[in-house]
C-alpha cells in the first residue's frame, strides 16, 4: 500500500498528470471508513507532536524518529479510478495502521478460533509499578506467560496433559490518581479448563503479594469476533478518565495522558504485543509481489490539520468531508496531560 511518485520529488507540474503507485489501493467510496480514516489520523498527529517534544527531551533519538514517521503516516495520499493510495508507517502506536493491523488479525486468525466450542475471555494482571519498574514488570510478565506454556507443552509432548490453547494480547494502563502503570494480558483461550490453569499458574508464579485471584477476570465469551477486536490493540488507551471510579469513555473530561503514554510506549520497545499459543497460524497464501501502475489523470491530497482531512493540492477540495466533532476538538486542544507520568 505504499506509493513512489513524481509528486513525492516535487515534479508534479502542470502537463505532468502521471505517478507511480504499487499495491492495490483502499476503496475511495467507503464514505464512512474514509471519515473514521480522518479522525484517526487526526488524533494521531497531536498526539505524534507531543511525544516528540518529549522525546527530544528524554535524549531518544529512535523514539523520536518513530514518532515523526507516524506523524507522516498517509501525509500525501493519490486517488484515481476509485482508489486511494498512500505510505504507512506501520508502527504500533499509529491509529491508521492499527485498523489495518486489527483487520489483517482477524481475518487471520477468525477461521481458526470460530472453531472453538467454549472460548473464555481471561485477564491477567499484576501488581502496578511506577514508571521506572514498569520494563522490568513487563520483561517478567512476558517471562512468566512463557514459562507456564513452556511447562504444559513440556508434559504434553510427554504425554501427561493437555496442551495450552489461545491467543494473547500484552496492554498497560496509567492510573492518574495513584500515577502507576499496571501491565496486563487479555487472553482468549479455547476452553474454560484452560483459562483456568492460566490463572492458577499465573497466581502460584507471581505469589499473593504482587497478584490476587480477584483481580484476574474469567469470563465467557459469547461474541468471539467482538473478543477478539477487544485484545487486538496497540498496548495502551489513548483516553483515559482522570476519575478512574466513573469508567467513561471519551467522554468531555477524558484525558491524554502523554508523558505516561511515552513511558508505556518505550517499555514496549521491541516486544511482541499480539502472539498466539498452542496452535499453528494459518498457512497464508504466498504473498503476490505488489503491482506497479502507472495513473494518468489522479487526484494529489495533502492532509491538513487545520481541517483535519486531505486538502486536494491543485484546489481547496476535500476529500473525506469529515467534521470535527467538537468535544473531541475540545479534548485535543485542553485535555493533553503532559506533567504526569
Amino acid at each position: 500500500m505504499t506509493f513512489n511518485t513524481l509528486a513525492d520529488n516535487r515534479t508534479n507540474k502542470v502537463g505532468q498528470n502521471r505517478v507511480i503507485v504499487t499495491g492495490e489501493g483502499s476503496n475511495l467510496n467507503e464514505s464512512e471508513a474514509l471519515k473514521r480514516r480522518a479522525k484517526r489520523k487526526t488524533i494521531t498527529q497531536v498526539m505524534m507532536l507531543k511525544l516528540i517534544d518529549i522525546a527530544k527531551e528524554k535524549g531518544e533519538p529512535e523514539l523520536e524518529k518513530a514518532y515523526w514517521n507516524t506523524y507522516y503516516c498517509q501525509q500525501r495520499v493519490i486517488t484515481a479510478n476509485g482508489r486511494l493510495y498512500g505510505k504507512y508507517c506501520k508502527n504500533r502506536f499509529c491509529t491508521l495502521c492499527c485498523s489495518i493491523r486489527k483487520a489483517e488479525l482477524i481475518n487471520k486468525y477468525y477461521p481458526v478460533m470460530s472453531n472453538w466450542e467454549d472460548p473464555y475471555f481471561l485477564t491477567l494482571t499484576v501488581k502496578a509499578c511506577n514508571a521506572h519498574n514498569l520494563p522490568r514488570y513487563i520483561n517478567k510478565c512476558i517471562f512468566g506467560f512463557q514459562r507456564i506454556n513452556a511447562k504444559f507443552r513440556k508434559r504434553y509432548q510427554r504425554g501427561r496433559g493437555r496442551p495450552l490453547i489461545g491467543v494473547r494480547s500484552l496492554e498497560c494502563n496509567f492510573n492518574p490518581v495513584k500515577k502507576t502503570y499496571n501491565p496486563h494480558f487479555h487472553i482468549i483461550t479455547k476452553d474454560k479448563v484452560t483459562a483456568e490453569i492460566l490463572r492458577d499458574e499465573w497466581l502460584k508464579l507471581w505469589t499473593p503479594k504482587f497478584a490476587i485471584k480477584r483481580c484476574q477476570d474469567l469470563r465467557k465469551i459469547y461474541d468471539l469476533e467482538s473478543g477478539l477486536i477487544e485484545i487486538i490493540k496497540y498496548g495502551s488507551k489513548i483516553f483515559t478518565e482522570p476519575d478512574l471510579k466513573k469508567r467513561a469513555k471519551q467522554t468531555d473530561t477524558a484525558q491524554i495522558y502523554i508523558k505516561a503514554l511515552d513511558v508505556i510506549l518505550a517499555s514496549f520497545k521491541g516486544k511482541r504485543i499480539f502472539d498466539r499459543f498452542g496452535f499453528n497460524a494459518p498457512k497464508q497464501q504466498k504473498v503476490k509481489k505488489a503491482s506497479v501502475k502507472l495513473l494518468c489523470n489522479f487526484k494529489e491530497w495533502e492532509y491538513d490539520p487545520e481541517k483535519a482531512d486531505w486538502v486536494n493540492t491543485s484546489n481547496d477540495e476535500v476529500l473525506s468531508h469529515f467534521k470535527l466533532p467538537s468535544h473531541l476538538q475540545g479534548m485535543l486542544i485542553n485535555n493533553l496531560n503532559d506533567t504526569l507520568t
